[in-house]
């Protein structure tokens, strides 16, 4: 019986590591259930899945999908955060935001981004990259940046053309009003 149990874990991992752009492997020695669903829900609101893995079934699956991870990244209470690329850079913000850490119950201890593995610290580091809307604003701003610039500098030479006889047109109205001295 084990073995089947085993053998339907294993497929359902490899069907749900097959669609993942991105993973977080963590450890999570202490979480209680409630704090387990709390990260699960706010990993789950940009699309992020977390599960609890056996590890030599989680290395079994990473192994075949061309990942070579060692043991000492699947040792103790492991879990797996995955989803697309942005869903595991959500899910690293969560699980490295300051009361998770605060608490010390969850360590990352490697990653996955589009194929490549990740140690801890670029794992965490993931956590630092803006969302798709906030680099989106950034490269638009960089391409219309220098046009804006340039519009700014062709349109200061004549408005300060207009100005200055603006300035010399109001000195010389009231001028033109006063009664010349006979």
């Amino acid at each position: 019986m084990p073995n089947l149990v085993n053998r339907l874990v294993l497929q359902e991992l490899t069907d749900d590591f097959k669609e993942a752009d991105g993973m977080l492997v963590v450890s999570f020695a202490g979480l209680t259930v409630k704090e387990s669903e709390g990260l699960r829900n706010q990993m789950a609101q940009k699309g992020a899945k977390f599960r609890m893995v056996r590890n030599s079934l989680a290395l079994r699956v990473l192994h075949e999908r061309g990942l070579k991870l060692d043991g000492a990244h699947l040792t103790g209470n492991t879990a797996i955060a995955y989803g697309t690329s942005e869903a595991a850079v959500h899910a690293a913000k969560v699980l490295t935001s300051a009361d998770v850490r605060k608490a010390g119950k969850v360590k990352v201890r490697a990653g996955v981004l589009e194929g490549t593995l990740l140690t801890a610290a670029d794992a965490a580091a993931m956590a630092d990259v803006p969302d798709r809307d906030t680099l989106n604003s950034r490269i638009l701003g960089c391409i219309s940046g220098p046009a804006r610039g340039l519009a700014v500098v062709l349109s200061a030479v004549p408005s300060s053309l207009v100005r200055v006889l603006k300035a010399r047109a109001d000195k010389l109205e009231p001028a033109a009003g006063e009664t010349p001295a006979a």
